[in-house]
């Protein structure tokens, strides 16, 4: 790791719990548009961090399995063998009848790159169709110009797999 990834990852930790906290703040407002998570399709949930009394009570309820895929947080970019797990996961669950809950911290950004990859692989799409299908559900998503660059290199690799 780089001075510069190394710099990124120890201010994501520093910055870690007080940005949960204003996500947890965030999502309790009155009027609050920023609901925990969202049922992307009858597969997936995306959301934020799921907090202990949580876990227990409503994933049990709703049959979600978790993969964890670790990415730096705030300037972190998923891997593109991270994706492929991850999608690969997403996709076994949803042969067996299953839900995925993909999480990052506030459920905006990491989280959301890897359900775009998602929905690439599921229904083809390119990466900008997937980003707007996700952003019609959850608005307040945030997937920043790296981010965007591995899905389209994620979208290649499956066009040039599809085509071989």
């Amino acid at each position: 790791m780089g001075v510069v990834e190394a710099l990124g990852a120890g201010a994501a930790r520093l910055l870690f719990y007080p940005s949960l906290l204003y996500t947890v703040a965030r999502a309790q407002l009155p009027g609050s548009r920023r609901p925990w998570f969202h049922r992307i399709d009858e597969v997936v949930l995306l959301g934020a961090l799921p907090l202990r009394r949580r876990i227990r009570r409503e994933w049990e309820a709703m049959g979600v399995e978790q993969l964890r895929l670790s990415t730096v947080d705030l300037t972190g970019v998923p891997t593109l063998e991270n994706l492929q797990k991850g999608v690969e996961f997403i996709l076994r669950h949803r042969a067996c009848g299953n839900s995925v809950y993909v999480h990052c911290k506030a459920g905006r950004s990491r989280s959301a790159t890897m359900v775009a990859a998602y929905l690439i692989q599921l229904h083809h799409w390119r990466p900008q169709e997937a980003i707007e299908a996700i952003a019609k559900i959850r608005p307040h998503i945030l997937i920043r110009q790296k981010q965007v660059q591995v899905l389209e290199k994620f979208h290649r690799n499956m066009i040039t797999e599809r085509t071989a």
